[in-house]
């Protein structure tokens, strides 16, 4: 049996990742508004344009790509976006390894706080992250584009002072 490797992918995998995405959230499509699933799931162009934003990880097995997860460098946090998993390579640990390098980069560039957002629908996810110290909050958008939205964070670090700041400072209204 392979085994799933994570590893960065490059902007010539553009249209790989932009079909890991349709494929793994289009049991989903009726669920979203027609926007929403489009933003969730951009075209090949929209995902090479990411590669400007930050990286992008691919979860490989054997030689196909079969999940991805995409990072955004924030001033306070990691934003995490672009999380998908192939139907069918779902239970194998891809989505537990994605968030494991997720994790490494977000300490690698001293932040303290990840970020993502996700719809009420997609509740294996949801558990995955949880798994993962996710929580859900009150911050960030609420819909995408008339899709139900909400915010999961994770704070990490081996400071604890600045997570009990960070999670004061999350209660304050702004």
């Amino acid at each position: 049996m392979n085994k799933i490797e994570i590893r960065l992918s490059e902007p010539i995998e553009a249209g790989h990742v932009a079909a890991v995405l349709r494929e793994s959230f289009a049991e989903y499509e009726a669920l979203y508004t027609p926007q929403g699933f489009a933003a969730t799931t951009p075209s090949s162009e929209q995902v090479l344009e990411r590669f400007e934003e930050g990286p992008i990880w691919v979860a490989v097995l054997g030689s196909e790509i079969v999940g991805t997860v995409a990072a955004v460098l924030r001033a306070d946090h990691l934003y995490v976006r672009g999380m998908a998993v192939l139907p069918e390579a779902r239970g194998k640990r891809a989505g537990d390894l994605l968030l494991e390098e997720i994790e490494r980069f977000a300490r690698l560039n001293n932040r303290n706080r990840l970020v993502l957002s996700t719809t009420p629908f997609l509740v294996r996810a949801i558990r995955l992250y949880q798994r993962h110290g996710f929580r859900r909050t009150g911050e960030g958008v609420q819909d995408l584009f008339g899709t139900p939205l909400f915010t999961m964070q994770k704070l990490i670090g081996n400071d604890q002072k600045m997570s009990k700041e960070l999670i004061e400072e999350l209660k304050r209204p702004d």
